[in-house]
């Protein structure tokens, strides 16, 4: 099937590319408001995009309705101009999942989920203390596009559980922090525990002389 994505029907354009644009990393974020209000929401329109300087990218969508009101997360970074990543593994899934609830903005999600926080080494927002994992950033800048922001993340400190590091590199053993990674719709998800392929690259002389 062809279809038009300049001019789509309903929630087609949306539909097909979660489906199509998978697996994906999930960024629980956390930020706070002018107030010190804590909050946490996780995104699965979220990448890194370069390392020199590094870059990390979210899509925000508005919240649903007339006008152009930004989800708490999109105001928070907007105002304040920090935010941390929280990476988000199999034994966070269901907190995560709870702080994917649209709760009112006075409501701190972390609690009722059950998190606890850390400090954070560089910015004024703490990392969630149960994550294995976090990217503590600063807002590079925030493109409003239709109903939907992005926002370019420029991560000034990383923290990462030692025994999830191979300090020759130093290397994430990715394959033993067992993150998960959003789906096409609502509610689906993959893991990646036991799931890792090896295929190294080969060389252009390697491709030369058949090896490949």
């Amino acid at each position: 099937m062809i279809f038009d994505m300049e001019k789509p029907k309903g929630r087609t354009a949306h539909n097909l590319l979660i489906g199509l644009v998978a697996p994906r990393p999930i960024a629980l974020v956390t930020s706070i408001d002018e107030q010190g209000r804590l909050n946490a929401a996780p995104f699965s329109s979220y990448n890194y995009l370069c390392t020199d300087p590094p870059i990390i990218g979210m899509g925000v969508t508005n919240r649903p309705g007339e006008g152009f009101v930004p989800k708490d997360t999109a105001r928070n970074i907007r105002r304040t101009g920090e935010f941390v990543v929280n990476v988000v593994t199999e034994d966070l899934m269901h907190k995560m999942n709870v702080c994917a609830t649209d709760f009112p903005a006075e409501m701190n999600e972390l609690e009722i989920a059950g998190f606890t926080t850390a400090p954070s080494e560089v910015v004024k927002v703490p990392r969630i203390a149960e994550a294995h994992a976090a990217l503590e950033c600063r807002e590079f800048t925030t493109m409003e596009i239709g109903r939907s922001r992005i926002i370019l993340g420029r991560v000034v400190s990383a923290f990462v559980e030692d025994r999830f590091i191979d300090p020759a590199g130093p290397y994430v053993r990715a394959e033993e922090l067992h993150a998960i990674g959003r789906m096409n719709g609502l509610g689906a998800y993959v893991r990646t525990r036991d799931a890792f392929l090896t295929m190294p690259r080969f060389t252009y002389e390697e491709w030369k002389a058949g090896k490949r």
